[in-house]
């Protein structure tokens, strides 16, 4: 290994946590953030470590990070654009989603110096954490998450945002979203388009992948409903469409991943069941003939659940919460062992 490059490394093995983002670029797989639950105190902590994982050969690295490093989050929405990897949301050890300042860092030139991003233009999305981001034409595109918003912004007639009865504090009050954010980080500007058709109800811990001009939402959680609902939005028009399936499809949940696997197909894996269950299922979708598929693979044996799974140029990345390790490997050789499967679909 470079000295150079072993200097930037703090271990060789990652930390567990669950409730981290991550991105893939090429053939490497880069986590952030989550938590982490003490066995003894059983209290929650979170990481500021950037850690790599590569598939071939198999290799785990944790990196020294510089510059203006995010504070410590867990929820946070991740995204892969330019060789950059952004991330923007999430929430900390208060455990209150506060944080709408966006980050990135360069992953292509070994030096992981994060910087703040302050927008020239526009108004960034109000507090939330568990949304999701398609990555379409340069730009990142952000929807739904659970956050807070003043009472003032709050409206009987705003069908944006459901309210969580049970959280608030002072003028401030916590609910599920279904807004649609764009920022550009060559402008540096944050816009939010007007949408056409019926949306997708408000949610949080959904997933949601990219093909084509297209932007899919699938499942997540409003309330105590875990749905299994599918959408898509044409990036282009901003016209919303639900999609119902001409075949049995996969029961409720959150906290789960879908990641693009060709231009017309769609993975789902794992999630957190309608009665609080970790799943280890998978399953194919096909845009096209509106099918979904179940789909044996050799990770039956591993469920699990806060599948952090965000946008991309090309694929989602996959993560989650394990015993094991906090990488989720096996996870994400999944979802790279699908890609290659179903090259041909």
């Amino acid at each position: 290994m470079d000295p150079a490059f072993e200097r930037r490394c703090s271990e060789l093995v990652a930390r567990e946590r669950s409730g981290h983002t991550a991105v893939v670029l090429d053939s490497l797989l880069y986590v952030w953030g989550g938590y982490m639950v003490s066995e003894i105190h059983k209290y929650v902590t979170r990481s500021t470590e950037l850690c790599m994982n590569s598939i071939t050969p198999l290799l785990r690295l944790v990196f020294h990070m510089a510059g203006d490093v995010p504070p410590s989050m867990s929820g946070t929405c991740g995204s892969s654009l330019g060789g950059n990897m952004y991330i923007f949301g999430g929430c900390d050890d208060g455990g209150q989603t506060n944080q709408v300042r966006m980050f990135s860092v360069d992953l292509t030139d070994g030096q992981y110096v994060w910087k703040k991003i302050l927008p020239d233009s526009g108004s960034a999305p109000s507090h939330r954490d568990k949304l999701s981001c398609w990555v379409y034409n340069g730009k990142l595109i952000y929807f739904g998450g659970y956050g807070h918003k003043v009472l003032a912004d709050i409206t009987s007639r705003n069908r944006n945002f459901i309210l969580d009865e049970t959280s608030w504090v002072d003028d401030l009050f916590w609910g599920w979203n279904n807004e649609v954010h764009v920022f550009d980080p060559v402008k540096g500007s944050w816009a939010e388009p007007q949408t056409h058709g019926r949306p997708p109800a408000p949610r949080a811990a959904h997933a949601g992948a990219t093909l084509g001009r297209r932007g899919y939402v699938c499942g997540g959680r409003v309330m105590e409903t875990r749905t299994n609902d599918l959408h898509c939005l044409d990036l282009e028009s901003w016209t919303w469409t639900e999609i119902v399936p001409s075949s049995a499809a996969p029961v409720g949940r959150s906290w789960h991943s879908v990641t693009a696997v060709s231009e017309s197909t769609m993975f789902l894996f794992g999630g957190l069941s309608v009665d609080c269950k970790p799943m280890s299922d998978g399953w194919l979708f096909d845009v096209e003939t509106k099918k979904w598929r179940e789909f044996e693979h050799p990770y039956q044996d591993k469920p699990r659940y806060q599948t952090d799974l965000k946008g991309q140029e090309t694929k989602s990345e996959p993560s989650g919460q394990s015993p094991e390790n906090i990488l989720l490997f096996s996870h994400h050789a999944a979802a790279q062992w699908m890609q290659k499967t179903c090259s041909h679909l």
